[in-house]
């Protein structure tokens, strides 16, 4: 068994448990990779390998839209990460996934995750259920991008999140939230929670 199977445990769970056979099966494969700060995990028109479970560090994922970064979201420590859409398709991915800071994250190959996947069944409901719950939380996020003002978008972030402004640089929050980073110092003396 993994030496972090109590975290990867604890995560795989949070989405929906997995029976105990399964449990012992997808523990087992996953490594370790260390990688420095801005370092690419996948980049935009790579097939993503890996479902990755982060054990330190924070990573964003965005696309290039004129010239310009746009980030779609981040993860930290005991998130999974990677570029699922990717992952789960094996198609080429339309953004890049890179670390923010220095990581350590734990990976497993979408050979293996497929395989255990098709040997238990347990494992196939759990993606379902985590890719529905990600889905959920993907159009609540659209609705808050559409309809919301900068406040609201900048209100929602820290009730959801509030964590985030002391792990993440604030131009990839302001980038986040669909706002100009000059407009987000203004929130962040403004915004009263």
């Amino acid at each position: 068994m993994h030496q972090y199977a109590d975290i990867l445990r604890k995560q795989l769970f949070s989405f929906h448990p997995v029976d105990e056979e399964a449990w012992l099966d997808i523990a087992t494969p996953w490594t370790e990779i260390t990688v420095k700060r801005k370092q690419p995990l996948t980049m935009a028109g790579d097939t993503e390998k890996y479902l990755y479970l982060v054990l330190e560090g924070v990573q964003r994922a965005f696309y290039i839209h004129n010239n310009k970064e746009v980030t779609l979201v981040f993860s930290y420590p005991h998130s999974f990460s990677g570029v699922v859409d990717s992952f789960l398709l094996q198609t080429p991915s339309l953004y890049q996934l890179e670390t923010i800071t220095d990581s350590r994250l734990l990976r497993i190959s979408h050979h293996d995750f497929t395989t255990l996947m098709h040997k238990h069944r347990s494992l196939e409901t759990w993606v379902r259920i985590a890719v529905t719950q990600v889905l959920a939380a993907t159009l609540q996020r659209e609705m808050e991008l559409a309809s919301y003002t900068a406040e609201e978008k900048f209100t929602a972030l820290l009730r959801r999140s509030p964590q985030v402004l002391n792990m993440i640089p604030h131009k990839y929050l302001a980038s986040y939230i669909g706002v100009d980073p000059t407009n987000f110092s203004k929130l962040l003396s403004s915004v009263r929670l």
